[in-house]
Protein backbone atom coordinates (compact mmCIF):
# COMPACT_ATOMS: atom_id res chain seq x y z
CA UNK A 1 0.00 0.00 0.00
CA UNK A 2 1.35 3.43 -0.91
CA UNK A 3 1.83 6.05 1.80
CA UNK A 4 1.20 8.98 -0.56
CA UNK A 5 -0.98 9.81 -3.50
CA UNK A 6 -0.72 9.10 -7.20
CA UNK A 7 1.64 6.11 -6.86
CA UNK A 8 1.24 2.88 -8.83
CA UNK A 9 3.92 1.05 -6.82
CA UNK A 10 4.11 -0.01 -3.20
CA UNK A 11 5.41 1.52 0.02
CA UNK A 12 6.16 4.94 -1.50
CA UNK A 13 6.38 7.99 0.78
CA UNK A 14 6.73 10.42 -2.12
CA UNK A 15 4.35 11.22 -4.94
CA UNK A 16 3.91 10.25 -8.57
CA UNK A 17 6.12 7.13 -8.35
CA UNK A 18 5.65 4.16 -10.65
CA UNK A 19 8.11 1.94 -8.76
CA UNK A 20 8.28 0.64 -5.18
CA UNK A 21 9.68 1.96 -1.90
CA UNK A 22 10.51 5.45 -3.15
CA UNK A 23 10.79 8.38 -0.73
CA UNK A 24 11.23 10.98 -3.49
CA UNK A 25 8.96 12.06 -6.30
CA UNK A 26 8.47 11.23 -9.98
CA UNK A 27 10.52 8.01 -9.88
CA UNK A 28 9.92 5.11 -12.26
CA UNK A 29 12.45 2.81 -10.56
CA UNK A 30 12.60 1.34 -7.06
CA UNK A 31 14.01 2.42 -3.70
CA UNK A 32 14.95 5.95 -4.76
CA UNK A 33 15.30 8.71 -2.16
CA UNK A 34 15.86 11.43 -4.77
CA UNK A 35 13.57 12.75 -7.46
CA UNK A 36 12.97 12.04 -11.11
CA UNK A 37 15.09 8.88 -11.35
CA UNK A 38 14.41 6.13 -13.88
CA UNK A 39 16.86 3.69 -12.27
CA UNK A 40 16.93 2.07 -8.85
CA UNK A 41 18.33 2.94 -5.43
CA UNK A 42 19.38 6.49 -6.31
CA UNK A 43 19.79 9.13 -3.60
CA UNK A 44 20.47 11.91 -6.12
CA UNK A 45 18.27 13.40 -8.78
CA UNK A 46 17.74 12.98 -12.52
CA UNK A 47 19.66 9.68 -12.75
CA UNK A 48 18.92 7.01 -15.36
CA UNK A 49 21.31 4.45 -13.83
CA UNK A 50 21.33 2.69 -10.47
CA UNK A 51 22.82 3.33 -7.02
CA UNK A 52 23.84 6.92 -7.80
CA UNK A 53 24.27 9.49 -5.01
CA UNK A 54 25.05 12.33 -7.43
CA UNK A 55 22.96 13.96 -10.10
CA UNK A 56 22.48 13.67 -13.87
CA UNK A 57 24.31 10.32 -14.14
CA UNK A 58 23.54 7.78 -16.86
CA UNK A 59 25.81 5.08 -15.39
CA UNK A 60 25.74 3.21 -12.10
CA UNK A 61 27.25 3.64 -8.62
CA UNK A 62 28.35 7.23 -9.19
CA UNK A 63 28.76 9.69 -6.31
CA UNK A 64 29.63 12.64 -8.58
CA UNK A 65 27.65 14.37 -11.29
CA UNK A 66 27.28 14.05 -15.04
CA UNK A 67 29.06 10.71 -15.42
CA UNK A 68 28.29 8.22 -18.18
CA UNK A 69 30.46 5.44 -16.71
CA UNK A 70 30.27 3.47 -13.48
CA UNK A 71 31.76 3.74 -9.96
CA UNK A 72 32.87 7.36 -10.43
CA UNK A 73 33.22 9.76 -7.49
CA UNK A 74 34.19 12.74 -9.65
CA UNK A 75 32.47 14.58 -12.47
CA UNK A 76 32.41 14.50 -16.28
CA UNK A 77 33.92 11.00 -16.55
CA UNK A 78 33.14 8.63 -19.40
CA UNK A 79 35.32 5.85 -17.97
CA UNK A 80 34.94 3.82 -14.80
CA UNK A 81 36.24 3.99 -11.21
CA UNK A 82 37.53 7.56 -11.49
CA UNK A 83 37.84 9.91 -8.52
CA UNK A 84 38.93 12.92 -10.59
CA UNK A 85 37.48 14.83 -13.52
CA UNK A 86 37.64 14.59 -17.31
CA UNK A 87 38.89 10.99 -17.47
CA UNK A 88 38.15 8.43 -20.17
CA UNK A 89 40.22 5.55 -18.79
CA UNK A 90 40.09 3.75 -15.46
CA UNK A 91 42.31 4.97 -12.63
CA UNK A 92 42.42 7.23 -9.55
CA UNK A 93 42.74 10.96 -8.80
CA UNK A 94 43.55 12.62 -12.12
CA UNK A 95 42.57 15.44 -14.45
CA UNK A 96 42.48 14.80 -18.19
CA UNK A 97 43.93 11.32 -17.66
CA UNK A 98 47.00 12.62 -15.79
CA UNK A 99 47.80 12.85 -12.10
CA UNK A 100 47.79 16.29 -10.50
CA UNK A 101 48.64 17.75 -7.10
CA UNK A 102 46.17 20.61 -7.50
CA UNK A 103 43.07 20.43 -5.34
CA UNK A 104 39.72 20.46 -7.06
CA UNK A 105 38.59 23.37 -4.85
CA UNK A 106 41.41 25.50 -6.31
CA UNK A 107 40.25 25.04 -9.89
CA UNK A 108 37.75 27.20 -11.73
CA UNK A 109 35.36 25.10 -13.82
CA UNK A 110 33.70 27.04 -16.67
CA UNK A 111 29.95 27.41 -16.34
CA UNK A 112 29.26 25.59 -19.61
CA UNK A 113 30.46 22.34 -18.04
CA UNK A 114 27.36 22.24 -15.87
CA UNK A 115 24.95 21.06 -18.54
CA UNK A 116 22.04 18.73 -17.88
CA UNK A 117 21.96 15.20 -19.26
CA UNK A 118 18.37 14.68 -18.22
CA UNK A 119 15.29 16.88 -18.25
CA UNK A 120 11.95 16.35 -16.55
CA UNK A 121 9.19 16.78 -19.13
CA UNK A 122 5.61 17.14 -17.94
CA UNK A 123 2.90 15.20 -19.72
CA UNK A 124 1.49 18.32 -21.39
CA UNK A 125 4.86 18.96 -23.03
CA UNK A 126 5.48 15.39 -24.18
CA UNK A 127 5.15 14.36 -27.80
CA UNK A 128 2.59 11.72 -28.77
CA UNK A 129 5.43 9.28 -29.45
CA UNK A 130 6.93 9.90 -26.02
CA UNK A 131 3.59 9.23 -24.38
CA UNK A 132 3.37 5.87 -26.13
CA UNK A 133 6.91 4.89 -25.15
CA UNK A 134 6.48 6.16 -21.56
CA UNK A 135 2.95 5.27 -20.42
CA UNK A 136 4.12 5.76 -16.81
CA UNK A 137 3.74 9.51 -17.42
CA UNK A 138 0.05 9.11 -16.57
CA UNK A 139 1.07 8.21 -13.03
CA UNK A 140 4.20 10.37 -12.70
CA UNK A 141 2.85 13.40 -14.49
CA UNK A 142 5.71 13.26 -16.98
CA UNK A 143 8.96 11.43 -17.68
CA UNK A 144 12.71 11.92 -17.60
CA UNK A 145 14.01 12.80 -21.06
CA UNK A 146 17.65 11.79 -21.60
CA UNK A 147 19.85 13.99 -23.80
CA UNK A 148 22.83 12.78 -25.78
CA UNK A 149 25.96 13.57 -23.74
CA UNK A 150 27.98 15.25 -26.47
CA UNK A 151 25.05 17.13 -27.93
CA UNK A 152 24.14 18.55 -24.51
CA UNK A 153 27.76 19.57 -23.91
CA UNK A 154 28.07 21.22 -27.32
CA UNK A 155 24.86 23.22 -26.84
CA UNK A 156 26.06 24.46 -23.45
CA UNK A 157 29.48 25.32 -24.87
CA UNK A 158 28.01 27.19 -27.84
CA UNK A 159 25.86 29.30 -25.51
CA UNK A 160 28.85 30.31 -23.35
CA UNK A 161 30.94 33.44 -23.78
CA UNK A 162 34.34 33.12 -25.43
CA UNK A 163 35.98 33.80 -22.06
CA UNK A 164 34.09 30.90 -20.52
CA UNK A 165 34.91 28.67 -23.47
CA UNK A 166 38.61 29.49 -23.21
CA UNK A 167 38.66 29.00 -19.43
CA UNK A 168 38.76 25.23 -19.99
CA UNK A 169 42.42 25.60 -20.97
CA UNK A 170 43.29 26.90 -17.50
CA UNK A 171 42.42 23.56 -15.90
CA UNK A 172 45.57 21.57 -14.98
CA UNK A 173 46.62 18.92 -17.51
CA UNK A 174 44.26 20.38 -20.09
CA UNK A 175 44.32 18.32 -23.27
CA UNK A 176 42.21 19.27 -26.32
CA UNK A 177 42.22 15.66 -27.51
CA UNK A 178 40.71 14.36 -24.26
CA UNK A 179 38.24 17.25 -24.30
CA UNK A 180 37.14 16.19 -27.78
CA UNK A 181 36.88 12.53 -26.77
CA UNK A 182 34.63 13.33 -23.80
CA UNK A 183 32.47 16.17 -25.05
CA UNK A 184 32.90 16.20 -28.83
CA UNK A 185 34.03 19.83 -28.52
CA UNK A 186 36.86 20.39 -30.97
CA UNK A 187 39.57 22.74 -29.71
CA UNK A 188 42.35 20.65 -31.20
CA UNK A 189 45.11 22.37 -33.20
CA UNK A 190 44.37 22.67 -36.89
CA UNK A 191 45.88 20.04 -39.16
CA UNK A 192 48.28 22.58 -40.64
CA UNK A 193 49.54 23.43 -37.17
CA UNK A 194 50.03 19.76 -36.41
CA UNK A 195 52.12 19.30 -39.57
CA UNK A 196 54.24 22.29 -38.61
CA UNK A 197 54.82 20.80 -35.18
CA UNK A 198 55.91 17.50 -36.74
CA UNK A 199 58.23 19.32 -39.14
CA UNK A 200 59.80 21.30 -36.31
CA UNK A 201 60.25 18.13 -34.28
CA UNK A 202 61.97 16.39 -37.22
CA UNK A 203 64.31 19.33 -37.64
CA UNK A 204 65.10 19.25 -33.93
CA UNK A 205 65.86 15.53 -34.06
CA UNK A 206 68.09 16.03 -37.11
CA UNK A 207 69.98 18.77 -35.30
CA UNK A 208 70.44 16.57 -32.21
CA UNK A 209 71.59 13.67 -34.41
CA UNK A 210 74.18 15.86 -36.14
CA UNK A 211 75.41 17.11 -32.76
CA UNK A 212 75.77 13.54 -31.55
CA UNK A 213 77.70 12.55 -34.69
CA UNK A 214 80.07 15.48 -34.19
CA UNK A 215 80.79 14.44 -30.62
CA UNK A 216 81.41 10.84 -31.64
CA UNK A 217 84.04 11.99 -34.15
Amino acid sequence: MSDSKNNTGNRNTGNWNAGDRNTGHFNTGNRNTGDRNTGNRNTGNFNTGNWNTGHFNTGNWNTGDRNTGHFNTGNWNTGHRNTGHFNTTDSQLRLFNKFTDVRSSEIYYPSWLFFNLTEWVYSDDMTDEEKVVHPEHETCGGYLRVHDYKEAAQRSYNAATKAEQDAIEDIPNYCPHVLYEIFGIDRRPKQEDSRDEVTQRIKQLEYELNELKSKLK
